[in-house]
């Protein structure tokens, strides 16, 4: 699908990181206030750059070992992790053997044997179209980010034979519900991770990119059981299409979100933060408006009064001039932003903020990870 192939600069200068790691180190402070002082975003994006989290890496096991690695009773054995971890995983589903990745940040020893362990948020990040999970784990520093809060982060990964290009089949009609196909594999995925570790189940979240974005918008809204907030980077809304021909045309002009089949999905507020680069050539940038603006329509059906406010960013471009940025939030009376939507000056279709060793990234920012978690962190079920 000739449509995806979008190769991007990504050479980008340490001192113009810098003034990307204080601005989304003010932008975490400002939104979670109390919640996320302890979180410092400059550690975790400089050490990013110069002494990378320490990882374990777990071979993918063979045919005859995945009855093993998927037995209940590694869940007894998944509380001892105590230093951080870049493992390699599969999850069988439907007779298909997924690989995925899955970061562990360092967590803290139990008082006692018989201590439960505190469950931690997990974030579920989809790549795009081109790319697998270590690739997407480097583009968009998020266990670096994982490791401060702390959260554990799981990147899925399409199958080459489901896909040629890697891209999760958002416009395929049989991948659009509940039941079935990737969206049923993704939050089975989920559910398995939530099984196995020490994750905090009112916390999970999920996000993506690109055709990753569209999926993750799919599956959020068949599933408000599982995921508390959604992000969408560059994406789609659901139901934008139904078959390739219709694909074409919702990324060229925009596409229109249809109401999931799913009577659940419409009874449960998503709350949703949505990046998009106003010179995406890839993905029209009004896709982003229309998953905006039915997040918006779902919440004052609800009955939840929201409040609108506007927030110019700036950021140097490598141009020397400043790019910026259009941040609209809609909060709530609990303070809590509900919706955000993060216009990108100049961006292109890729991740904003990202690191130039991994593709489909734009290092000059802003910085969605940071963005994204301290949205999410805001939110439960």
């Amino acid at each position: 699908m000739p449509f995806w192939i979008n190769e991007l600069a990504r050479a980008a200068r340490q001192s113009n990181l810098g003034r990307q790691v204080a601005l989304a180190e003010r932008m975490l402070r400002r939104v979670l206030a109390k919640e996320l002082t302890s979180l410092n975003v400059s550690k975790a994006l400089v050490a990013a750059t110069s002494e990378p989290v320490k990882t374990e890496t777990v071979p993918e096991p063979k045919a005859a070992d995945a009855e093993k690695t998927m037995a209940p009773e590694a869940a007894e054995a998944s509380p001892k992790l105590r230093r951080a971890a870049f493992t390699r995983q599969v999850f069988e589903f439907e007779g298909e053997r997924y690989g995925f990745n899955l970061y562990v940040p360092p967590l803290p020893p139990s008082a006692s044997p018989t201590d439960e362990p505190t469950g931690v948020p997990l974030v579920v990040m989809l790549h795009g179209c081109k790319q697998d999970a270590p690739d997407f784990a480097r583009g968009t520093f998020m266990n670096e980010l994982a490791a401060k809060s702390p959260c554990m982060v799981l990147y899925p990964e399409q199958l080459p034979k489901a896909n040629q290009m890697r891209c999760w089949n958002w416009f395929d009609s049989e991948h659009q519900g509940r039941h079935a196909g990737e969206p049923a594999m993704l939050a089975a995925l989920t559910r398995h991770v939530i099984a196995r570790y020490p994750v905090d189940p009112k916390r999970v979240y999920i996000a993506g990119l690109s055709a990753g974005g569209a999926m993750a918008a799919i599956v959020a809204a068949h599933n408000p059981d599982l995921f508390a907030a959604v992000g969408v980077h560059s994406g789609l809304p659901p139901g934008a299409a139904h078959d390739v021909m219709s694909a074409f045309s919702a990324m060229r002009l925009g596409g229109r979100s249809r109401t999931p089949g799913d009577p659940a999905a419409r009874e449960d507020v998503m709350p949703t933060i949505v990046f998009h680069g106003d010179a995406d050539r890839t993905v029209h940038p009004d896709n982003g408006d229309q998953i905006v603006l039915a997040a918006i329509a779902a919440l004052k059906a609800s009955g939840v009064p929201l409040k609108r406010s506007v927030i110019p960013e700036e950021l140097p471009a490598p141009t020397g001039e400043l790019r910026h940025t259009l941040r609209t939030v809609y909060s709530a009376e609990d303070s809590r932003s509900y919706v955000e939507y993060w216009s990108v000056e100049a961006g292109p279709h890729a991740w904003s903020g990202g690191s130039a060793t991994g593709t489909f990234t734009d290092p000059h920012g802003p910085n969605a990870s940071a963005a994204m978690l301290a949205f999410f962190l805001q939110h439960h079920r």
